[in-house]
C-alpha cells in the first residue's frame, strides 16, 4: 500500500519515530519458532530477592500482555512458558513476577529471555500504515523502476526508529545488506498482499552497502549493527 506523506510504523512498538510515516510491531522469534510469534518483551535483571524481574516492554498493550494470569511463550523455548503472577510499575519500569520463579537465582536464569505471544491471538490493527514484523520479513524489495534489489530479511527497532534490513541477492550470511529507515520517503509502497516493498533510496546508498560488505572482518561482527551505518532520513 502507498503511504505518501506518512511514516509507516511497526505495530506494537511502544516508541514512535519523530517524523510522520509507517509503524512496525516487534515480530517473530529470531530463531524462527514461527512466523506467527511476536516479541512483546525481554526479561532484564532480577529485582529484589523474591524472583521478580524487570521487563523491557516491546508492545503497545503491556496491561493486556502482562496481565495477571497471562501465559507467555519464550525464546529460548526451554525457559517457558511463563505465567504472570503479578506485575507492578517501578519508576516507569515494568517489574513482573512469574509463577514458579521464587528467588533471585531463578530470576537470574531468565535474564535476556524473549517473551512471545501468538499473533493469531492479536486483534488486527486498525491503522493501514501499521505492520507486524512477520508481515514484512520475506517481502521482495524493489526499486521504483521495478528492479529487484533483494529480500527484506529483518526489522531493527533502534532508538531513533525502525529500520528495514534488505539482503541483496540470495539471502545468507555473506549477502551484502542495505539498511533502510522505515519512513515513507524511502519506503513509499508496502504491499503485503503483493509480497513486496518499493524503495526510494538516496544516491550512493547502494554503493555504501557494497563498500561496507567488503570491509567485513574488522570490529562489529555479526549482530553488531552500527547506528552510524543507517542513513538519516532527514539528511541531504
Amino acid at each position: 500500500m502507498a503511504v505518501p506523506g506518512r511514516r509507516p510504523r511497526v505495530a506494537g512498538q511502544g516508541r514512535r519515530a519523530p517524523a510522520p510515516g509507517p509503524v512496525v510491531q516487534p515480530g517473530p522469534s529470531p530463531t524462527g519458532e514461527g512466523a506467527g510469534l511476536l516479541v512483546v518483551g525481554r526479561i532484564g535483571k532480577p529485582q529484589g530477592i523474591r524472583g521478580e524481574v524487570t521487563v523491557e516492554v516491546r508492545t503497545d498493550a503491556p496491561d493486556e500482555r502482562f496481565a495477571d494470569g497471562a501465559l507467555l511463550l519464550t525464546e529460548p523455548p526451554e525457559r517457558g512458558p511463563l505465567r504472570v503472577a503479578s506485575r507492578r510499575d517501578q519508576n516507569g519500569r515494568l517489574v513482573v513476577a512469574f509463577e514458579g520463579v521464587a528467588d533471585r537465582d531463578a530470576a537470574e536464569s531468565l535474564r535476556d529471555t524473549l517473551l512471545l505471544v501468538d499473533a493469531a491471538t492479536l486483534p488486527p490493527t486498525d491503522d493501514p500504515d501499521e505492520f507486524h514484523d512477520f508481515q514484512l520479513v520475506g517481502l521482495a524489495a524493489e526499486l521504483a523502476d521495478g528492479t529487484r534489489l533483494g529480500t527484506l530479511s529483518e526489522v531493527l527497532h533502534l532508538p531513533h526508529g525502525d529500520v528495514l534490513v534488505v539482503r541483496r541477492g540470495e539471502v545468507g550470511a555473506g549477502s551484502p545488506e542495505v539498511l533502510v529507515p522505515f519512513v515513507a520517503a524511502m519506503v513509499p509502497v508496502v504491499d503485503v498482499a503483493g509480497g513486496r516493498v518499493v524503495l526510494e533510496l538516496p544516491e550512493g546508498l547502494l554503493d555504501l552497502s557494497e563498500e561496507t560488505a567488503g570491509d567485513d572482518g574488522g570490529d562489529g561482527g555479526a549482530g553488531g549493527t552500527d547506528d552510524s551505518a543507517v542513513p538519516d532520513p532527514g539528511g541531504s
